[in-house]
Order: structure tokens, then sequence, then C-alpha cells
């Protein structure tokens, strides 16, 4: 059991005690409140004892907690919102996380500013644990205004989600949606973008991969939408919102050092136009990455550039786990001619991993057995 909290401060307060000896050589509990007690007021270290006392925190959040509350005479306000929190399902792991990232919590109204956050979400259809990891995640939302930010904002992802079920879980993944004005922000780019013809499908689908690229600044998605339209994307085109999604991912400067690789690989402009339209995410792929792929298929037999130019996707796959041990299994079974014709290497490496063991593992054990390739260990 702790010390009692008057030899404590006594303890700690007592600078011929405190600098007599190190603070490692008093008991963990003594040594800690000494060291909290030399830096915080005695209003201070009385509450986080407290704290620690009556809702066993742990001894950083408890002074953490108390450091921000110096000015809370009657702890049994902290007691309410404590208890309440706790009675709301909230573990001590939730109670500690939420008070870490915002202590001055326990100085806000239970009545006024906290249970009515409580309803909303309820409400709203968030369970109990779903809300005490959304509030652990971002506890400012227990003060943010509910009619003014967080009402307004739930509603409009209703209209652009469909149904409470998909707010929460977009919620649950970026709570710090709710920290921006959405009317402002998200509204007027997803408006542009049905103007542009993506359609509300489309929207929804990127609006939980990429959220952040819905709260660009809408003179900004304009600009994308001309450097796509230059570069002959067709707006009713599927590619057309990846398109854009691409180009708003990287810098400009940066965007320019992908056409100077691309071009140093071997790629036409009309080369780049074509793979920007078909397949936009492939310039997504760091230049590192493009980088490794093009010089292992260079070095291969019988691989050009002109494989990698009408089959670009290839700069998307893994090299070590899927285009370097498909590419020696096929080059083993070529060498023992166990194949009967030339397959596409483009087919290869496009095929999923379950077809590619069946049609070309499993049948060959024996042949790859002494292959030190990963791929032929998966079991058939």
């Amino acid at each position: 059991m702790a010390p009692p909290i008057r030899s404590l401060i006594s303890l700690s307060l007592n600078k011929s005690s405190c600098f007599r000896k190190p603070i490692s050589c008093y008991p963990i509990s003594v040594a800690f409140f000494v060291s909290a007690a030399t830096q915080e007021s005695k209003s201070s270290f009385s509450l986080a004892y407290h704290l620690i006392e009556k809702h066993n925190l742990s001894h950083e959040i408890a002074v953490k907690t108390a450091s921000s509350l110096s000015n809370v005479k009657d702890p049994s306000k902290c007691d309410n919102i404590i208890s309440f929190l706790k009675e709301s399902g909230f573990s001590k792991s939730h109670i500690e996380e939420t008070l870490q990232k915002k202590p001055k919590l326990l100085n806000s109204s239970l009545e006024k500013t906290i249970q009515p956050k409580f309803k909303f979400f309820r409400d709203l259809g968030f369970s109990t644990n779903d809300f005490a990891d959304l509030i652990a995640t971002d506890p400012s939302i227990l003060v943010r205004s509910v009619n003014d930010r967080i009402v307004p904002s739930v509603l409009y992802l209703k209209s652009v989600l469909g149904s409470n079920a998909n707010v929460v879980k977009l919620l649950k993944i970026l709570s710090w949606f709710l920290a921006f004005d959405l009317q402002k922000t998200m509204m007027p780019n997803i408006e542009f973008l049905r103007s542009c013809g993506v359609s509300s499908s489309q929207i929804v689908s990127f609006l939980f991969p990429y959220p952040r690229f819905f709260l660009h600044k809408l003179e900004s998605i304009k600009q994308f939408v001309k450097r796509a339209d230059d570069m002959g994307i067709d707006r009713k085109s599927t590619m057309f919102i990846v398109a854009i999604r691409t180009l708003a991912s990287m810098s400009e400067d940066t965007w320019e050092q992908k056409l100077k690789l691309f071009r140093k690989l071997g790629f036409s402009e009309d080369d780049i136009n074509s793979t920007f339209r078909r397949i936009p995410h492939v310039f997504s792929v760091s230049e590192r990455k493009i980088k490794e792929i093009s010089d292992f298929l260079l070095t291969r037999k019988n691989v050009g550039i002109s494989l990698i130019i009408s089959y670009p996707m290839v700069f998307t796959y893994s090299l070590e786990h899927r285009l370097k041990p498909r590419l020696q299994v096929i080059e083993i079974l070529e060498s023992k001619n166990l194949l009967r014709r030339k397959v596409s290497l483009s087919t290869i490496f496009n095929m999923s991993e379950k077809n590619f063991r069946v049609k070309y593992v499993c049948p060959y054990l024996k042949e790859l057995e002494n292959a030190s390739i990963a791929i032929v260990d998966h079991k058939c």
C-alpha cells in the first residue's frame, strides 16, 4: 500500500532529504512522488494521489492529469466523470488513453458537455466498445460542439455514405474527420466530382481508403482534373477518379521525376499517356520499386522493354514474393522441357497464387524440389 499522502508530501518537499541520496534509492512509489512533487503544487500532488487510490490510474497518467487540473479544488467532479466513463463501458485502458491525450476532459461539464455526445453516438449506432475506442483515439470529440460541428458533419457523411453503419465504419477508421467542417471542405469537392461524371458509388468506394483526397482544396481538385483531361483520360471511364487520386498523391516535382524515369526506361510519350489512361495507379509506385523491377526483368532471358511497356501492371506486384519466384519456376520448367508451349509472362504474373501453384508448381514438385524457391514450399 502506498505511504500516507501527508508523509509523501513532507518527504518530497524536504529538500535536504530529497537530495541527500538519489531518488532511485527510495521505494518506487516514494521515489515517484518525490520526483513529481518537486515540480507540481501540493494540490496537484494531492489530486494525483486521489486518482491513483480511488480509480487505480497509473502514476504517469495520474500526475499528468493532475498537473493539467491544478485549479481543481474538489476531486468529486473528476470522480463523477471517471465513474460515468466506467459505467458507460470504458475499460481502464480506454480511460487512461483518453486522459493521456485530453487530461482537461475531467474539468468539463458531465451533463452539458460529455453526456450529450454519448447519447448522439449511441443513437447513431455505435456500440459501447466502438465508441470507447473512438474516444480513446480522439477524446477531443467529447468537447466539440454537437450542434455546430458534430451533427452537421455526421449528417453530411450519412448523405454521402447512405447509412449510419457506413458512417460508423468510417469514423472508426478516421475519427479526425469530425475535426473538419465537411460542408466547407468535402462537400464542394464531392459536388464538383459528381459534375465531372464521377458516380456516387465510386465516391463511396474511394472515401474509405483515400479519405484525405476529399479534403484537398477545391482549386487543387480542379487542377488535378485538368491535368487528367490533358493526358486524355475519359471522364466516363472508371479510371478517371483513380487518375485524379494518383495525381493528388504526389507533388508536381515527384510526378515529373516519375515521367523522366519512364522515358529513361524506353517509354514514349504515347506509351506514358496510354499507361496512365489504362492503369493510372502504376504511377503511384515508388521510383525505387520501378527501378528494381525493371532491372530484374531486363536481365532475364527473352524479357525486353516491350513486355514492360505492354504490361506496366508488373510494377504493382511484389518483386520478392511474386515476380522473382514465378519467373524462376517457369525458367526451370522450360530448361527441362516440361512445358508444352511457351507461356506469356504477363499471364504468369497476373495469375492468382492458387492458380499458379495448381498449374505450374504442384504437378512438378519433384522437378522443383532442389530449387530454393519459396513458392515451392507451399502445400499443394
